[in-house]
């Protein structure tokens, strides 16, 4: 039992037991939600195709290693703290989409079938899901329908956004909307990046360039094919010091047998 007369300790069974420090309870409690995710991550079935969400990776070689499959470095695969703001993202895009609904935009998150709008390419080895389309909505300046895209980002990642606008601040992001709206037939994309820290939005509209998707979807065919004969692309950079290679988690791996 509790006996409510101690409030130094609790007393269970008749023995007394000291209330631990917060931060080792901390540690102890963030120990186990992490193991859960990675373990959960674990778990989840790799892709077997191209994200259109990827296309715009700066170094096709990263890309070939991640369509094959390769075994990521040792301890550079997702830790929990990542995983966890991966999880928080989608709960973000969640609270966005019942605010845009709310403020009279007609956003479907589904089609008719209940499954994600996407598209398939290339054999299907070429894919992509979309967060969303907006088939209506009150007059802003944007022609309907149009492509919805949602990003939940830190302070400095989010002030860089609506400083230098998509394109320069988000390449990998940029080609995602491009290559979708390709593929969903689509003149026009609106971004809505939330500020994770301050829960501030900001919205940008992109239109379609049917060049650069076109160099996307080319470069797409090169990346497949270059995985099917096991071939890879050159490095990105001349020395394994470059800034993407530091990040990057196949860059022992990439840079084992060079010269």
């Amino acid at each position: 039992m509790i006996d409510l007369n101690h409030g130094s300790g609790l007393v269970y069974g008749g023995q007394s037991m000291a209330l631990c420090d917060a931060p080792a309870v901390t540690a102890r409690i963030n120990a186990h939600v992490d193991a859960a995710l990675v373990a959960r991550n674990q778990q989840q079935r790799p892709r077997d195709y191209l994200g259109g969400s990827r296309i715009g990776e700066a170094c096709g070689r990263k890309l070939v290693y991640e369509v094959a499959h390769a075994p990521k470095d040792a301890g550079r695969d997702f830790d929990g703290g990542i995983l966890r703001i991966f999880d928080a993202g989608h709960q973000f895009e969640t609270l966005s989409i019942r605010w845009l609904r709310q403020a009279g935009f007609d956003l479907r998150d589904r089609g008719a079938d209940g499954e994600q709008f996407g598209f398939a390419a290339a054999g299907g080895k070429l894919r992509g899901h979309a967060d969303g389309v907006i088939v209506a909505g009150p007059d802003v300046g944007i022609r309907w329908p149009s492509l919805w895209e949602h990003k939940a980002l830190g302070q400095k990642s989010w002030t860089d956004l609506v400083k230098h606008g998509l394109r320069q601040s988000k390449p990998i992001y940029f080609a995602q909307v491009q290559l979708y709206m390709a593929y969903l037939e689509l003149e026009v994309a609106l971004l809505t990046a939330l500020n994770r820290d301050t829960l501030a939005l900001h919205h940008e509209a992109v239109p379609f360039d049917a060049a650069e998707a076109q160099r996307l979807s080319d470069r797409a065919v090169d990346i497949l094919r270059a995985a099917e004969s096991g071939e890879l692309p050159p490095r990105i950079a001349a020395h394994s010091d470059f800034y993407l290679c530091r990040f990057c988690p196949y860059a022992a791996r990439c840079w084992e047998n060079a010269r």
